[in-house]
């Protein structure tokens, strides 16, 4: 009965409109009212109907609170355990915040559905407040372009019936990031975004290795095996990354190369051991140091001019000291075997085997890193040949027995000088000054003065002048013994810039002395011939 009179009702045209218009004022279009992405608190509880308690029902307390057992004892909480941490440490594969993070200088674009006035275009201003129609400032400094979309649609929830706001990113801001530690350059960098950038996808990122580059390269101190990428995240704490750029040498591993927000600071620690081998391959890498930048060493010990050296990228040597083989030159990087040659070389007392590289860094610490160049020699083992670093200082031993077959290996090779030049004095055949191979004996000096002149030299003992690294100078009388081989009493090695005198015989003497007693003119002319050379 009921439905047949519903019927008839609506059957008039007059009732019918009625009931028409009701319904389109309880369901209004979508222009009107908009899905909101976020419904707020408030408008949550007012909406959301309350279920009725079946009275028939038991009430189950919700979370009921469980007694302490009074028999165990009580722990007491520490109030440091109750922090907000201020920092997250992870692994660069492990989760590292790539989100993109509004801030200051970024450009944006508020589109706020089926109300077009109020969508427009913004600049973020330091502070990262933009100031929206109908709702005032509005903080998104912090946020994703998600999260700032939920904030305005909170805020426009108060004027408009389910706002629907979307906010996209049209110029990205550019990067300024600070780069510390280990960096030949270590300061403060705006780096620029390569690419294009708001409706271009193709808008590219700066990374750890261009910001790296940016900074002229990692030092070889420099542990890259934990560099640390330190990012602000939002309003929260700090994220620490950290970065193995040894993988990203060895095996390509592209997720190690961050890309860089605004903000960033990257730390390249100091390395507190060295492996040679590892040192040498991050020498070679593309966000190294340049090896073509001179870089000042200090060189003391057993060299022929010890002193402070300016060592660039160059040509060397290959094979003997003075490259007799035939083989080609080769570029040289600023090594520890370049270093060494631009001092002269070593000396045949050097002990190749425990040369010490003392490095500053730039953290204030200092490294001493062992060399064995006897390694390279024998073995060919190159990692032994360190690239020097600016400031480095190396420093080589005295050795305390230099066997004869060592040291004539060690002549010919690139760590001795090519030639040295050694004065024979006296009664040789040809005095003077003569050049000799690096490491050669006295006997071979005066061999090469042409040997003893006849009956007026003595070939018992000569002098033997030198000039030491400290300043002194030495005098010592070495027993002549042309049969011996090397040794260091009566065939000892000869230095650069030694003076060897050969002195009369006995008979010389007392024929010369009757000779200016009996003969004073001759003597005379003798004398002046030899003095001004006619």
């Amino acid at each position: 009965m009921l439905n047949t009179i519903s019927l008839k009702f609506l059957k008039q045209p007059v009732a019918g409109m009625a009931l028409l218009t009701a319904v389109i004022m309880a369901f209004p279009p979508a222009s009107q009212a908009q899905r909101p992405s976020v419904l707020p608190t408030k408008q949550i509880k007012q909406n959301t109907p309350i279920t009725p308690v079946n009275p028939t029902l038991p009430v189950t307390p919700v979370n009921p609170i469980t007694p302490v057992n009074p028999t165990l004892p009580v722990t007491p909480v520490n109030s440091t355990t109750l922090k907000k941490p201020t920092s997250t440490t992870i692994q660069a594969t492990g989760g590292v915040e790539r989100a993109y993070t509004l801030g200051g200088g970024d450009r944006i674009k508020i589109n706020v559905f089926e109300v077009p006035e109020y969508t427009s275009e913004y600049a973020i201003p330091p502070g990262g407040a933009v100031n929206l129609p109908l709702i005032g400032s509005v903080t998104v400094e912090g946020l994703t372009t998600e999260q700032a979309a939920d904030l305005i649609s909170q805020k426009y929830s108060r004027f408009l019936k389910r706002p629907l706001i979307s906010v996209n990113l049209l110029a990205p801001r550019p990067i300024n990031v600070f780069v510390a530690g280990e960096v030949t350059r270590p300061g403060a960098y705006t780096l620029s975004l390569s690419g294009g950038a708001g409706n271009d996808p193709g808008v590219q990122y700066p990374t750890v290795l261009s910001a790296l580059t940016t900074a002229q390269g990692v030092l070889a101190s420099a542990d890259v095996t934990k560099v640390e990428l330190r990012r602000k995240i939002g309003r929260g704490p700090e994220q620490v990354t950290l970065v193995d750029l040894d993988q990203l040498i060895k095996t390509g591993n592209l997720p190690q190369d961050i890309t860089l927000r605004d903000g960033d600071t990257i730390f390249v620690p100091q390395a507190t051991s060295i492996d040679l081998a590892n040192a040498r391959n991050l020498a070679a890498s593309s966000f190294a140091a340049d090896v073509t930048k001179p870089r000042r060493v200090a060189i003391i010990g057993e060299v022929y001019r010890p002193g402070s050296y300016l060592v660039a990228e160059g040509t060397a040597e290959v094979g003997t000291a003075n490259n007799t083989t035939g083989t080609p030159a080769a570029t040289s990087q600023p090594t520890l075997m370049r270093a060494l040659q631009l001092a002269g070389g070593i000396t045949p007392q050097a002990n190749v085997r425990e040369i010490k590289l003392r490095r500053p860094t730039r953290t204030g610490g200092e490294q001493l890193i062992s060399v064995n160049l006897w390694r390279l020699i024998q073995s060919g083992d190159i990692n032994q040949d360190v690239i020097v670093q600016d400031g480095d200082t190396v420093i080589i031993p005295t050795a305390t027995t230099v066997t004869p077959a060592e040291a004539t290996q060690l002549a010919t090779t690139t760590l001795s000088p090519a030639r040295i030049q050694v004065n024979v004095v006296g009664e040789v055949k040809k005095p003077g000054t003569i050049d000799l191979q690096p490491n050669s004996s006295l006997n071979q000096a005066l061999l090469v003065a042409g040997g003893f002149n006849d009956a007026r030299a003595s070939r018992r003992a000569v002098d033997l002048i030198r000039l030491n690294p400290d300043g002194s100078v030495t005098k010592r009388i070495v027993k002549i013994d042309l049969k011996a081989g090397l040794n260091e009493q009566t065939n000892p090695i000869l230095r650069n810039n030694d003076v060897v005198i050969v002195s009369r015989s006995g008979l010389a003497k007392t024929g010369d002395a009757f000779g200016a007693i009996f003969n004073p003119v001759g003597t005379a002319v003798g004398f002046f011939r030899a003095l001004f050379g006619y």
